[in-house]
């Protein structure tokens, strides 16, 4: 081949290759994302004007055992514990990403010694030694341009997935506070009818005696005592039912808040608190803010788009600059002699031309990431909305059925009146006075489940609610 031809050669394969780099220049454009602004909320009838739960919104209950039982969960509780641990794992990774930019310097030494071969390229006796010495000192100086915005990228998602991590450790404190208290007032529920059963109890014993002298007297068949025995068992059976859903209540306090169930404090009865079926204003707007969760789903979208950024600027060259100071001697007593430097400066740029659509093929892995990112921060959206409205709609009916059963209370305790008067007077014997008791006892005991059913959705709403203020803004 001719040296024109050589040269026209030359020439092709430099026009190709820039044709080519120029193509791999054009990176796909910049990936944006659709996210939901409202959450739909259903509200039904539900009643507005309500407050916003704050940060601790159990010190609303007025219960001194309710907020050390909380506080120590917070404290010591495993799910605590786990979610520090990842938040701290993601704190380093911060930290491992910003290592990326800025200059690295490292420094090496070397020394050693090595025997030329007789039948080398290079004989001894030409050179008259057999074994020499080689000693090398050397600092090196590396720095990457982040010109398009690569590590940058990388420092901005590592951030913005520890806030996902900070607002999902938020997400746990919520729902480790919320498991306590529904918990903990359900003790309290438990124990309350377990005081009306023993009453139940009481009341049956004596049905049962007067029905066993009616018996005997001839005044009722003796199949009446078999009932009143079956009643007896059965209010019995409810009791143990209901000792054993309270020690179950306490199990479950300890374990929520990782200790012995010895080392709880000590627990005493008392009424449930009451409770108001009111949410607040502009509660689908609003929620979007104060839910961890949410918030915990919208930083993951932001990371992911600083991923698919990362993985735009891969399409362009990355350049750096390289720098070295370093001596060199084949005799160690050379090695700091000025003469020996050999210093090196040099600038790279690194751009691969054929990937095999590697890099695209990466890009369109981050756009699918960010895909699923979105609808994870949707799907978020749409069950906070759900539970939200679930709950509120829960406190509508407790509230209503309130209403009625306080009606069956009232007709139950005038019966027991009425009741009572006719025994008074002598008309009828203690039996309808007893039934009429156990009509009362009934009665309250609908009453108190029902109260701790709109207690529970009190605090289910509180925790749908968002629990309080987040721990950090969502990101514009």
């Amino acid at each position: 081949m001719s040296i024109s031809a050589a040269r026209r050669c030359a020439s092709l394969g430099a026009l190709a290759a820039l044709l080519t780099a120029c193509a791999a220049l054009h990176p796909p454009p910049r990936a944006t994302a659709t996210l939901a602004d409202h959450a739909p909320v259903v509200m039904g009838d539900a009643p507005a004007g309500g407050a916003w739960p704050g940060s601790q919104w159990w010190l609303e209950y007025d219960d001194p055992v309710l907020t050390a039982l909380i506080t120590t969960a917070i404290g010591s509780g495993r799910d605590i514990a786990v979610a520090d641990a990842r938040l701290h794992q993601a704190q380093e990774e911060v930290r491992v990403a910003a290592t990326a930019l800025g200059v690295q310097i490292g420094a090496s030494a070397g020394y050693s010694r090595q025997r030329l071969s007789d039948n080398g390229m290079f004989p001894p006796e030409f050179l008259g030694y057999h074994w020499y010495d080689q000693a090398d000192l050397g600092v090196s100086l590396r720095y990457q341009f982040d010109w398009w915005g690569k590590q940058r990228g990388a420092i901005e998602a590592a951030i913005d997935r520890s806030h996902a991590v900070a607002a999902e450790r938020q997400t746990a404190t919520i729902a480790l506070a919320a498991g306590v208290a529904a918990t903990y007032f359900g003790w309290q529920g438990d124990s309350a009818r377990i005081a009306l059963q023993e009453q139940a109890i009481g009341l049956q014993e004596s049905i049962l005696q007067t029905v066993q002298r009616r018996v005997d007297a001839q005044l009722e068949p003796p199949d009446r005592v078999i009932e009143a025995r079956l009643q007896l068992a059965a209010q019995r059976d409810q009791l143990e039912i209901l000792n054993g859903s309270r020690r179950l209540r306490v199990v479950t306090l300890a374990a929520l808040l990782g200790v012995d169930a010895s080392m709880l404090p000590r627990l005493a009865a008392r009424p449930l608190p009451r409770v108001a079926a009111l949410l607040p204003d502009d509660v689908g707007t609003n929620l979007l803010a104060r839910r961890p969760d949410i918030a915990a789903s919208r930083w993951r979208v932001e990371a992911a788009l600083r991923d698919t950024d990362v993985q735009r600027a891969n399409f362009y060259p990355d350049v750096s600059i390289n720098a070295l100071a370093a001596l060199s001697a084949i005799d160690l007593g050379r090695l700091l002699r000025a003469d020996s430097a050999t210093p090196r400066l040099g600038i790279a740029v690194d751009l691969p031309l054929f990937d095999a659509g590697l890099r695209r093929a990466r890009h369109e892995a981050a756009q699918a990431s960010l895909a699923v990112a979105v609808a994870a921060y949707n799907d978020a959206v749409i069950n906070a909305a759900h539970e939200a409205g679930a709950a509120a709609a829960s406190l509508q009916q407790a509230a209503a059925v309130r209403r009625q059963r306080e009606q069956q209370l009232e007709a139950a305790v005038a019966l027991v009146a009425a009741a009572r008067a006719r025994v008074a007077g002598q008309l009828t014997h203690r039996g309808p006075q007893l039934e009429a008791g156990l009509r009362e006892i009934s009665a309250r005991d609908a009453l108190l489940r029902v109260d701790f059913d709109a207690l529970l959705a009190d605090i289910q709403l509180k925790q749908a609610l968002g629990g309080g203020p987040a721990v950090m803004e969502t990101p514009k």
